[in-house]
């Protein structure tokens, strides 16, 4: 067996991938996904104006993208009402976590997070020799209270937390946002995920207080805005903070189609609106659909929807296999008492049709 000359940290890694991708598993299976619904993409995709702005970019690929996303990062601060030093743009919110881990995880640096919750952000923090303590999930909700405890008890330098919550849906008022994020002991920073919040009703969001230097918040392009294979998202923070952001990034990380596409759709929220009565439209038809089937859906902020199997992770997990066998792509999550869901992204009518009739098929056969 070779030997590298690798760090510790990664030498004692076991080999993990936080998500198998569709495609990896319609290469292992050789059966293409007729219905793709368990990735919490956007299926309805991204303003016409965007893809224009991406296409008309297309010749001057040959150059690097601006290094400071000066153009997007100036938009975004006027959207949001803060500054410019306020806003760091990366290739979505998985990197910009991966820097936030190296910034803050070294070997034996106490991290905290829900048991169940994004399992992205534990690679990073495994990835930097970090330590990763739990709480667990409350009624299907991340628990800011049990988060708060837990960090205090462990001298936890990061907390995580998701608002909405991936893979349940599942989200807070700002009223609980706000009161986890004013009762942080200092020298504790708050990463709190926000990549569905466009999804969320009024006042889920807490306002930016771009002061405060114990909270990064996190959005992307990935999800309501439909644009996820371009890989673009950003954090915001005190400017101290995010200058810190700045020294370890990839400066030339996000692309110059990426940039324009970003930029276009931010600015057409006409369009993000009208995606978002269609997701809607959809987490509906997801639920009619679910009740037909004698299941039961959990209430979403998110652009999936969880569906209560009622049954152990082994026989969701069956499920979600045998609708693969069958072309329709879903997901279940992946750790008890969650795995009793399987996850469905919102899709087209033609989608949600076809998802009905494996559904269906599945249930009868597992």
């Amino acid at each position: 067996m070779n030997k590298y000359p690798l760090t510790t940290v990664v030498e004692k890694l076991p080999a993990t991938v936080p998500f198998v991708g569709p495609e990896t598993q319609e290469r292992q299976s050789k059966i293409p996904f007729k219905t793709r619904l368990g990735a919490n993409e956007n299926v309805f995709g991204p303003s016409p104006k965007a893809i224009a702005a991406m296409k008309n970019v297309l010749d001057d690929i040959w150059m690097y993208g601006d290094s400071e996303n000066h153009d997007l990062r100036q938009a975004l601060a006027k959207f949001h009402g803060i500054g410019y030093e306020n806003i760091v743009v990366g290739e979505g919110i998985d990197a910009l976590l991966g820097y936030t881990c190296r910034m803050f995880v070294e070997p034996g640096t106490k991290v905290v997070t829900s048991k169940g919750a994004y399992p992205t952000f534990n690679y990073h923090v495994s990835g930097n020799g970090g330590e990763l303590h739990f709480a667990p999930f409350e009624g299907d909700h991340e628990n800011p209270q049990a988060l708060l405890e837990l960090a205090n008890a462990r001298g936890a330098v990061l907390i995580y937390f998701s608002n909405p919550n991936n893979p349940m849906g599942s989200w807070h008022n700002a009223d609980v946002v706000q009161n986890l994020i004013d009762n942080i002991r200092p020298g504790t920073i708050l990463v709190l995920d926000e990549a569905y919040i466009e999804m969320a009703p009024e006042g889920v969001a807490p306002k930016f207080d771009v002061s405060n230097p114990g909270v990064l918040r996190f959005r992307t392009f990935s999800k309501a805005y439909g644009m996820a294979g371009a890989r673009i998202g950003y954090c915001i923070g005190e400017a101290g903070l995010i200058a810190q952001m700045e020294k370890v990034r990839n400066h030339f990380g996000v692309n110059r189609i990426a940039q324009a596409g970003a930029l276009a759709a931010l600015e057409d929220q006409d369009y993000l609106q009208q995606t978002i009565a269609e997701i809607t439209t959809a987490r509906d038809e997801i639920g009619r659909i679910a009740t037909k089937h004698g299941l039961s859906v959990l209430p979403s902020a998110a652009n999936f929807v969880a569906i209560d199997c009622a049954k152990d992770g082994e026989y969701t997990l069956s499920l979600a296999n045998y609708m693969s066998q069958k072309g329709v792509f879903i997901r279940r999550p992946g750790i008890a008492p969650q795995s009793r869901c399987i996850r469905v992204s919102a899709g087209r009518a033609g989608d949600l049709l076809r998802f009905d009739k494996v559904l269906g098929d599945a249930l009868a056969a597992v």
